[in-house]
């Protein structure tokens, strides 16, 4: 059925208050979420500092031998043992400069300072640049160890640097991931709980409209779709502005020149981003409309599965499926494509971003402008600058698939489709269950009218039945009476107060209606019967099933009360819902009690058990029953016959009888069956 709950309907595009409504979910969990962005900053800062410890290892340790040194000839603070002489690093006063070169993995001490933008030649143990010669000696490794024990420090003191680091990271980052689904979880159960308290409180005339699979997927599937946004865009968008911010910062720093390289690619990515936002909601909207039809396919189909084998529908109904099914499937495909269009586009642009950078960086290093320590952080830093922009277009997936869904589940929360309680309620001390119907006139849609100006009075303690044949407003009448649906024009009074001036409530506590097709909830029998109403005892509930002949029947089964019931109480035969709907009905002892055909389906056996239950129950209650089988309602003080939405008929069995009318016929009508059954 299409309406106006449905997917396709919605066309608003992403906007601040939307965003705003899902943030006010979050506001009571703002102190973790606060504790959650400082720890990813300073995750993050721990992050963007190793790529510098490394270049400093690479320019200050592991290429430190290209530092200045001097040759003393006795030893001082700070020097190293070379040969018959002494080295110390810097220049110092009274000393021969010195260089160490390497030339093929082998360390050389010059005597004298060479120009390393120049070429140089080693031949024979000296060392010659610009017609220069120098004295050369070749470092032990013991005396290269010695010389550049600094250097070995410093290099161990950045991987232990590093190690604590990552361990610190560690540390923080379960913290912070903890913290962060434990926030998600906590602001996703909030909603679910509102949405279905919600749902909870709607009308029956929502019901009638709307499927209960896409329902399902507004509580389960829509739902869990925010969880996502919650723990992975929400928040973690700060992180990834945290690390393009930090990046594009230490690369100025470091080089402005291979930074502006970097930031040449930041205007194509935002045109990609662009042409992918135009694509990419749309395909997403697509894809939860088509799961919300499969889902309420799925609920109707297994719902119905015992009408779908007996008229042997299974290949029909798997036709209908595999068409829904495959709609879904190309949505996916057509998200997938277009997902897949967009993330090669963005490591082609990285790809390209990093050749320029390879390019320029090697000409700076050999002409002595950049040290490699610096490429080597600027490289580390590109590949972490590009790691937040896939990061940012995954959680736009996200994000536009958040958008969808909390514009369904906004819609469901904003229907008002439901009975509301009056501003300023009348409350009942006592509820006698005198009911009067004023010139009342119901439709369920517009004015397609199912009762037209109907009145009646029902006496406080009177068993009154309702009449007609199927459509005439029957049922409708004993929905309105509950309230579960609004009149549209007339009064219905209980004990002479408007029920549109009670509270729901009150009015629905005073009623107890057994259908024809009693709905038992998982569990066991005991809490079928309770209900959640705690005040209602276990002896209560045993008193109650004696008292409408259940007892005998739940006494044989294996765990007694406390037996395991199936969903709509599926292994129970119909006459068995019936009697424990009955002492569902006692157990609550309500002053009005309703009864809809509510033994139409049921064996003669239980048929017996049944109507001596009813004549107990009865007594001392105001009783409205509606029944096909005219035989089980000769006793009562009053039958109403509807027709066509009107009463034509009022009177006991007898004086309608009599009468010769509508009732008559159709008693005539049973009786000539029951004669020739």
């Amino acid at each position: 059925m299409e309406n106006h709950f449905e997917e396709d309907a919605l066309t608003k595009q992403y906007d601040s208050h939307l965003m705003h409504r899902l943030l006010k979910y979050a506001k009571p969990y703002s102190g973790f979420l606060i504790i959650v962005v400082l720890l990813m900053l300073l995750i993050t800062s721990m992050d963007l500092l190793r790529p510098y410890l490394m270049k400093n290892a690479i320019d200050t340790y592991i290429s430190g031998y290209k530092k200045p040194y001097t040759i003393v000839d006795t030893s001082v603070e700070g020097s190293h043992r070379v040969g018959d002489r002494y080295i110390i690093e810097g220049n110092v006063s009274g000393g021969q400069a010195a260089s160490i070169v390497n030339d093929k993995n082998t360390y050389y001490l010059i005597e004298g300072a060479i120009n390393r933008d120049k070429p140089f030649n080693i031949i024979n143990g000296k060392v010659t640049q610009e017609n220069t010669s120098y004295n050369t000696h070749r470092l032990t490794r013991e005396e290269l160890n010695s010389v550049r024990s600094k250097d070995i420090t410093g290099v161990k003191n950045t991987a232990l640097y590093i190690l604590i680091l990552v361990v610190m990271m560690f540390g923080l980052n379960y913290v912070q991931i903890y913290l962060l689904e434990y926030t998600g979880q906590h602001i996703v159960f909030n909603i679910r709980q509102q949405l279905f308290k919600h749902v909870e409180g709607l009308s029956l005339s929502f019901y009638d409209k709307n499927p209960v699979g896409r329902l399902v997927t507004r509580v389960t599937n829509d739902v869990e779709t925010l969880n996502e946004m919650y723990t992975s865009v929400v928040v973690s968008l700060f992180k990834d502005i945290f690390i393009l911010g930090g990046i594009l910062i230490a690369m100025f720093i470091l080089n402005p020149k291979l930074a502006l390289i970097t930031l040449a690619s930041v205007p194509l990515i935002l045109v990609a981003a662009a042409i992918f936002k135009k694509y990419d909601r749309d395909a997403y909207r697509e894809v939860r409309t088509k799961l919300a039809r499969i889902n309420s396919s799925l609920s109707e189909n297994i719902s119905g599965m015992k009408t779908v084998q007996i008229f042997h529908k299974e290949d029909k109904k798997f036709k209908e499926f595999d068409n829904i099914n495959r709609d879904y499937l190309k949505a996916s495909t057509n998200q997938i494509r277009i997902f897949a269009v967009f993330r090669p586009v963005i490591d082609l642009l990285a790809s390209m971003t990093m050749a320029v950078m390879l390019w320029a960086g090697c000409r700076m290093i050999l002409h002595k402008d950049i040290e490699i320590g610096v490429m080597f952080a600027f490289i580390t830093y590109l590949m972490q600058f590009f790691a937040p922009i896939f990061d940012l277009s995954e959680k736009y997936d996200i994000l536009q698939s958040s958008m969808a869904s909390s514009e369904r589940i906004f819609t469901l929360l904003d229907n008002e489709d439901r009975i509301k309680n009056p501003e300023n309620p009348k409350l009942m001390d006592g509820v006698k269950g005198e009911i009067e119907f004023k010139n009342v006139w119901f439709a369920y849609n517009d004015e397609d009218w199912v009762l037209r100006d109907v009145s009646f009075t029902i006496r406080p303690g009177e068993n009154i039945a309702f009449v007609g044949a199927t459509g005439a407003g029957k049922t409708s009448i004993i929905s309105l009476i509950s309230r579960l649906y609004d009149i549209q024009k007339g009064e219905i009074l209980l004990d002479g107060v408007n029920i549109k001036h009670m509270e729901k409530e009150q009015l629905r506590r005073n009623i107890a209606t057994v259908l024809q097709d009693v709905f038992l909830f998982t569990g066991d029998i005991k809490s079928n019967i309770r209900l959640n109403n705690e005040v209602i005892s276990d002896e209560d509930i045993i008193a109650s099933s004696k008292y409408v002949n259940a007892h005998g029947f739940i006494e044989k089964l294996p765990h007694g009360y406390d037996s395991y019931v199936n969903e709509r109480g599926t292994t129970f035969s119909q006459g068995q819902r019936q009697l424990i709907a009955f002492a569902r009905a006692i157990a609550f002892n309500p002053p009005i009690l309703v009864l809809d055909e509510a033994t139409s389906n049921i064996d003669t056996e239980t048929e017996v058990l049944i109507q001596d239950a009813l004549k107990k129950i009865t007594k001392g209650r105001t009783t409205i029953v509606v029944a096909h089988r005219l035989s089980t309602i000769k006793n009562s003080d009053k039958i109403i016959v509807l027709h066509k939405g009107k009463i034509r008929e009022m009177g006991t069995h007898k004086e309608l009888l009599e009468k010769g009318g509508i009732y008559s016929n159709l008693y005539e009508l049973q009786y000539k069956e029951l004669e020739d059954n």
